[in-house]
């Protein structure tokens, strides 16, 4: 959705709208597509703020620690994130592991170094430097941070081995679970309202 104070255009079909206020709860959809175009009782800055420092702990969690651990008649090994692109980089298909490293480790870290960077300065009332190129950056990312994809190539992987060796998930994969729901929260709607709360300082 893009915003300014007199209208709202819809991402999807671009109708434009002229916004009104919502309360709590409240949802404002598009005519023509049923898009959602605005939610009423936004997130404020500080929350968005500790929403986006809490992700950056899970980030680390869930790169510091497993994924999933794998046992059989007295033999285990566990993998973390990284580890598993290494993986994929020493065999065929190296080309897999780098574009596997930029939408499960780069893209989401970008996204969160540039989610608190921004939400740092707007607390303060002030445009971060280099403002619009870190909003369209992370317009950019979003496509490109899989988050979601591997959190459900893991479940399904731990579902297929469940049957023939002992599986477990580990605090890795939690971490990501809870990073994956974060980020969908912050990154979307939420973080383009920096557009019209510091229109007046955007240089």
């Amino acid at each position: 959705m893009s915003s300014t104070s007199q209208w709202i255009i819809c991402e999807h079909c671009d109708s434009v709208y002229t916004p009104v206020p919502l309360a709590k709860g409240q949802v404002a959809r598009c005519l023509r597509c049923e898009a959602i175009l605005a939610r009423g009782g936004p997130m404020s800055l500080q929350q968005l703020l500790a929403l986006s420092i809490s992700a950056a702990l899970l980030f680390v969690f869930a790169n510091a620690f497993p994924v999933i651990s794998i046992s059989l008649q007295g033999l285990s090994n566990e993998t973390t994130l990284l580890q598993s692109v290494q993986a994929l980089a020493q065999g065929q298909i190296s080309v897999i592991a780098a574009v596997v490293g930029l939408a499960i480790i780069l893209a989401p870290m970008l996204q969160i170094i540039l989610l608190c960077w921004l939400l740092l300065f707007a607390l303060n009332g002030r445009a971060a430097p280099g403002f619009k190129a870190c909003m369209r950056a992370l317009e950019h990312l979003r496509p490109w941070s899989m988050l979601e994809v591997c959190l459900l190539g893991i479940m399904v992987a731990i579902i297929k081995l469940a049957g023939m060796l002992d599986v477990h998930p580990g605090l890795g994969l939690w971490a990501l679970a809870m990073l994956t729901v974060l980020l969908i929260l912050i990154s979307g709607r939420g973080i383009r309202r920096l557009w019209d709360d510091l229109d007046g300082v955007i240089s």
